[in-house]
């Protein structure tokens, strides 16, 4: 083996050995024991330990909620690991694994619009995400690691620290001069490995459009150069900015254009549906097909009361398969589903990002049946837009007749076209012209 192949693993390993050294020290248990034995060294420390024990335990116990921010792991160690230097025009994406396909589909937008326009860039996906052959279809390297739900009984710490060691790799390997994270609540892992990069370019990708009384983890923004809010229906008040990192605001990202969508004929030949017939899509995350009582049952059941109605059901490649034989349903399960929009004339959806804003684009007339428990995303308020626009109905609860009554009514609709651009578009630029 030659001497740099040789220096180069001595420098990886220690690397290594100083994380470890670092996550050990940055532990509770590690601080708590730090706490206790700096009140034995000192006698007026000892002499108010039953009230700082307690308090240093809470002030623990809020740092592990995210009420407060965690300290720097340098503050813990006194010391930082040596940076290897961020050379090639590389750019590391990881979006986080959510319930659906949001995070993704907003960072594999931006990848294709980069490769466009600079097709030396390497783009690397780094995510939990299970859909692996889509990236690599377009022959994207990408890292997987699963989930820690995916794993029985791992402990928080644990995959944290696999986090944390398999993107501290991936840095080393690949050198990249940009890292952009799509998610609601950065990981801890992650953090950390960014972190110890201070020539690394992070952008947090960041939907800013929270229910009130949600939680913002404003301590993990710090850790970031920039954050990019693409817009929504509704636009956050400037209230809601409550860090004094960097700021961008780009346009609603979709990751199919117009133009990129297969022509009416070729879809319905494709789905087997005759061009004479009306064709309404379908997704809905609410219930099964199968459940009588189920929102899904009642839309499509409704649906097919006009004889002319064919139905289109989008299936998640996250979930399990519909279970469903009837003569006027087609099941689709690819991604992206957006690519058969022209041959639809009506839409049913559930009021998410992604699905809103791709109708939207599209002024697919659609009953939007929003789910009201959804942590931060307010899809209800998103949904009454489109009512507001002409293009859309919103529906809080069904039944079979508000349905009735609320599909006559978007079957009525004549959008106006809503001239906007793609965010991931003008986000691709700012990137490549180095603006964030």
């Amino acid at each position: 083996m030659s001497e740099g192949v040789d220096e180069a693993a001595i420098i990886l390993r220690s690397s290594r050995m100083k994380r470890e050294v670092q996550r050990l020290r940055a532990s509770a248990s590690w601080r708590i024991g730090l706490h206790l034995t700096s009140a034995v060294r000192n006698p007026l420390r000892l002499l108010f330990l039953p009230l700082s024990f307690p308090a240093y335990c809470i002030y623990l116990v809020l740092e592990r909620l995210g009420k407060i921010a965690a300290p720097v792991r340098e503050e813990v160690i006194g010391e930082e690991i040596e940076e290897i230097p961020n050379t090639r025009n590389c750019i590391v994406l990881f979006p986080t694994n959510g319930v659906g396909f949001g995070h993704f589909t907003r960072l594999y937008a931006l990848a294709k619009r980069l490769r466009k326009l600079d097709d030396s860039l390497e783009i690397v996906f780094f995510t939990p995400m299970p859909a692996l052959h889509i990236p690599y279809s377009d022959e994207f390297p990408t890292y997987h690691l699963a989930g820690r739900y995916k794993h029985k009984n791992m402990e928080t710490s644990t995959w944290n620290m696999l986090v944390e060691e398999m993107l501290t790799l991936v840095f080393e390997v690949h050198k990249p001069r940009c890292f952009i994270f799509d998610g609601a609540f950065p990981y801890r892992g992650m953090l950390n490995s960014i972190n110890q990069r201070k020539s690394l370019n992070k952008v947090w990708l960041r939907r800013g459009m929270f229910k009130k009384g949600s939680s913002v983890p404003v301590d993990s923004i710090s850790f970031f150069d920039t954050v990019v809010h693409p817009k929504d229906a509704v636009e956050r008040s400037e209230s809601e900015i409550i860090h004094s990192i960097k700021t961008e605001t780009v346009s609603p990202i979709t990751l199919i254009d117009n133009e990129e969508m297969l022509e009416r004929n070729i879809v319905r030949s494709r789905l087997g549906l005759p061009l004479d017939c009306k064709v309404t899509y379908v997704q809905l995350g609410a219930g099964k097909i199968n459940q009588i009582d189920s929102d899904i049952r009642i839309v499509v059941e409704t649906l097919l009361k006009n004889k002319d109605m064919y139905v289109v059901i989008g299936e998640s490649m996250l979930g399990k398969r519909v279970d469903i034989d009837l003569e006027r349903i087609r099941v689709v399960r690819d991604y992206p589903n957006a690519i058969y929009f022209k041959g639809f004339d009506y839409s049913v959806q559930a009021g998410g990002y992604n699905s809103f804003h791709e109708m939207r684009r599209m002024q697919l007339p659609t009953l939007f049946i929003p789910n009201l428990n959804t942590g931060m995303d307010d899809q209800l308020t998103r949904c009454l837009v489109a009512k507001e626009e002409g293009w859309g109905e919103v529906l809080k609860s069904v039944t079979h007749e508000n349905v009735d009554e609320a599909l006559l009514k978007i079957m009525g609709k004549i959008p106006a076209p809503i001239l906007e651009s793609n965010g991931a578009n003008e986000l691709a630029e700012m990137i490549i012209e180095e603006r964030i």
